[in-house]
């Protein structure tokens, strides 16, 4: 779950700003504050100096209701449902982030950076801060299901696509996927009333049933700044739910009993329409997300996960299971070429942070998993048969030195 690095600039220069200015252009000088940079890294103290006595007071008020210790009991939530994990959400947070980065700009990036402008600085830095657009991804995760009244999209555009698609993948892949449940993340709804906000204040910061009068009544200040700032739109801006992504408890020793699930926010479907990716992106997404239940199911994860090169691998891989499910005859049998170029306007979301964890592999290589794969359903001699997962994967495994290699583009 991941952010765009055009804002980030914004939060450097606007670091001045009072309550009511609205932000500058994206377009501004490359990031340089210190302050700003540091009131990011978890467990911080967030600097109340910069903010205007109005905003201030509301700051606190929030502040004194949370526990003494909320900064840890967030960062602690966020690393055990790995809600910062995901490349969309990595896009997403170097909007906000100056420490983010990605290898370019791209048209996905340039759209999410317009999603803030005009709103109140100090505000919008202090709720990302507390974690409040994360929120939507918490309910979705945690308290989601998968329903035949579900929706994707805004205006469910996309229900019937991609309801028809997480059946077609099942059918697909040779892995026991009964129990995973496709389901949709909405912002506005989650903050439509403080009993629905409640359950996932708690969630976040760690507050015991019993006091559930005081998740009340953050979910209720919360709800209260977010409809403060116009540009939220009461919690639909496309920005809270600007993710898609893959959950599973498996191997888990200590679960918390959600099920197998791939949760696809509105804000990341309406992100591609935006820049012209609207037909054949989504179904790519859902399928890069199947590719990682292949691997839960498979044990294809690698003990190495936590390293750059282990995640950079198991995102590749889940590329090349996705694109090979599109391209194959009686997967989505989309033409290669219309996959590619799809895949190739955003797999450049590929991240060039090579000593990061969570790094997914740099667009080139992005790309180079992803047309290997169609190469592999297109070139089979027997265009009706399905490589069973594992077999693919051993191909991939095989492959994958050659698409890693420096400025790989085959």
């Amino acid at each position: 779950m991941k952010k765009t690095l055009a804002w980030a600039v914004t939060v450097v220069t606007a670091a001045t700003c009072t309550l009511g200015t609205a932000l500058p252009s994206a377009a501004a000088d490359a990031p340089t504050s210190a302050a700003v940079t540091s009131a990011l890294t978890p467990g911080a103290a967030f600097d109340t100096s910069r903010l205007s006595p109005e905003a201030k007071a509301l700051v606190d008020q929030i502040v004194a209701k949370l526990p003494a210790d909320w900064q840890q009991r967030r960062d602690a939530a966020a690393a055990k449902y790995g809600i910062h994990d995901t490349q969309w959400a990595g896009i997403r947070d170097s909007v906000l982030n100056p420490a983010d980065y990605q290898c370019q700009n791209t048209a996905l990036r340039d759209y999410q950076a317009t999603l803030l402008q005009g709103g109140n600085f100090e505000l919008l830095f202090f709720l990302y801060f507390l974690g409040v657009f994360d929120m939507p991804t918490y309910d979705a995760l945690y308290f989601g299901s998968e329903s035949k009244d579900n929706t994707f999209g805004v205006n469910g555009e996309y229900t019937n696509e991609l309801t028809a698609e997480g059946k077609d993948l099942k059918k697909f892949w040779d892995i026991y996927s009964d129990d995973i449940q496709i389901v949709p993340m909405h912002g506005g709804e989650v903050f439509s009333s403080p009993e629905r906000l409640a359950p996932i204040v708690s969630l976040m910061y760690g507050i015991p049933e019993e006091n559930h009068d005081a998740a009340l009544a953050l979910a209720k200040l919360f709800i209260y700044v977010i409809n403060l700032e116009p540009v939220l739109q009461g919690g639909d801006n496309p920005f809270f739910t600007l993710n898609a992504f893959a959950f599973s408890e498996k191997g888990d020793p200590n679960p918390a009993g959600i099920s197998d699930r791939i949760v696809m926010g509105d804000g990341i479907l309406e992100a591609m329409k935006a820049v012209g990716l609207g037909d054949t992106a989504p179904r790519a997404i859902l399928a890069h997300e199947f590719g990682h239940h292949v691997q839960y199911e498979d044990n294809l994860i690698g003990a190495d996960v936590g390293t750059p090169e282990g995640s950079r691998r198991v995102e590749l891989m889940a590329d090349a299971f996705g694109t090979y499910y599109l391209t194959h005859s009686r997967g989505e049998a989309l033409n290669a070429k219309r996959v590619l170029g799809s895949a190739k306007s955003f797999y450049t979301v590929g991240d060039c942070s090579f000593t990061s964890p969570g790094h997914h592999g740099t667009p080139n290589q992005r790309f180079a998993a992803s047309s290997w794969a169609a190469s592999v359903a297109d070139n089979a001699a027997d265009q009706g048969h399905i490589l069973p997962s594992r077999t693919f994967d051993e191909l991939f495994e095989a492959k994958l030195p050659d698409i890693v290699k420096p400025d790989a583009t085959n």
